[in-house]
């Protein structure tokens, strides 16, 4: 590798790896308030005018599938579904040439009454997070009692076809813990795809505490006293979960070991936040500001020449076990999943 970014070509950074997927940040303004997140009463919203306007997200996805190699784009928040132009975004990236595959994480909140509009716009698929079937629990977690509601937002993504229908929860010591396996019944009831999630260090209050965070080894602990767990035969590349075989298949689980499990290495993710800034990292303390130059007259050439730079300087692991590991600043909500 050179000393330089180049100025051409695809995302690469200084350890060869190659940005293929994008997380595009919509909002970072959600309708939960979740414990492991934010604060009861919320955040500081971005104010308008530093959020990204449609035709500006839908331009930058372009020269990150035009002129970067971007192939797959995630639409994340805050909560995505609030974000009064989805759909026309939705559309507009799905008209791109080339196509890029395009899926949405949600709580799933009103999901039930969009999943077919945004299915017949382009969208592929989507991520729910549901961390418990428990009513109380829910409302305690979240602060909100809106159970149902996602519970009818993931069938109504699984009428509408954006599959495979993916569930996200989080498992949290003395919280929810306990609900693996019925969380991994729920799943394999329904034709639903679950993904278990390390606690990550990304709240709103920089709380995290690695003593209450349930590790991968534990959450397959929990799992095999319930079903048989296979390795699985799919080489599993770039994706952030290591899967298994659940009762000799074909459904499978799956568990993204951020913090004892990192997958650094053949990490491929770029990040855009809502206020279009550049994130090589879920934990990077440092961000590209693609908002201005595109705002000051950048052209696409070198809306894509900062975009490189801004990879290149990527680290080569999140850092987490260092004893100078720094939380960023911005919380999960604010960067996007």
């Amino acid at each position: 590798m050179t000393a330089a970014p180049p100025t051409e070509g695809v995302l690469v950074d200084r350890y060869g790896r190659v940005a293929r997927d994008l997380r595009v940040s919509l909002t970072d303004k959600c309708n939960l308030r979740c414990t492991y997140c934010m604060p009861a009463e919320g955040l500081p919203w971005l104010a308008g005018p530093q959020l990204l306007s449609d035709d500006e997200i839908v331009r930058l996805v372009r020269v990150a599938v035009g002129l970067l190699g971007v192939t797959e784009v995630r639409f994340t928040g805050g909560e995505p579904l609030i974000r009064p132009g989805l759909v026309g975004i939705v559309a507009a990236v799905a008209a791109l040439e080339p196509r890029p595959r395009i899926s949405l994480t949600t709580n799933g909140i009103g999901l039930d009454r969009l999943a077919a509009t945004l299915r017949a716009a382009g969208l592929d698929r989507v991520n729910v997070s549901l961390d418990t079937l428990d009513r109380d629990r829910f409302a305690r977690l979240t602060r909100r009692d809106r159970l149902d509601d996602v519970l009818a937002g993931l069938a109504g993504a699984a009428r509408a076809g954006l599959t495979p229908v993916k569930i996200n929860s989080v498992l949290m010591r003395g919280v929810n813990d306990d609900e693996a396996p019925a969380l991994l019944r729920f799943a394999l009831d329904h034709g639903y795809e679950l993904r278990f999630i390390e606690q990550m260090p990304l709240d709103a209050q920089h709380g995290w505490d690695r003593t209450t965070m349930v590790t991968a080894d534990e959450i397959l602990a929990t799992l095999r006293q319930a079903y048989a767990l296979a390795p699985d035969p799919v080489v599993r590349g770039a994706a952030p979960a290591e899967t298994w075989l659940v009762d000799g298949g074909p459904a499978r689980v799956g568990v993204i070991g951020s913090v004892t499990r990192p997958f650094c290495g053949d990490c491929d993710r770029t990040r855009l936040t809502a206020d279009g800034q550049v994130r090589n990292c879920l934990f990077a303390t440092e961000e590209s500001d693609l908002r201005a130059a595109l705002r000051g007259g950048a052209d696409d050439a070198e809306l894509a020449r900062r975009w490189r730079a801004a990879m290149w300087g990527k680290r080569a692991g999140h850092g987490i076990d260092d004893p100078t590991f720094l939380q960023p600043d911005r919380p999960m909500s604010a960067i996007g999943g």
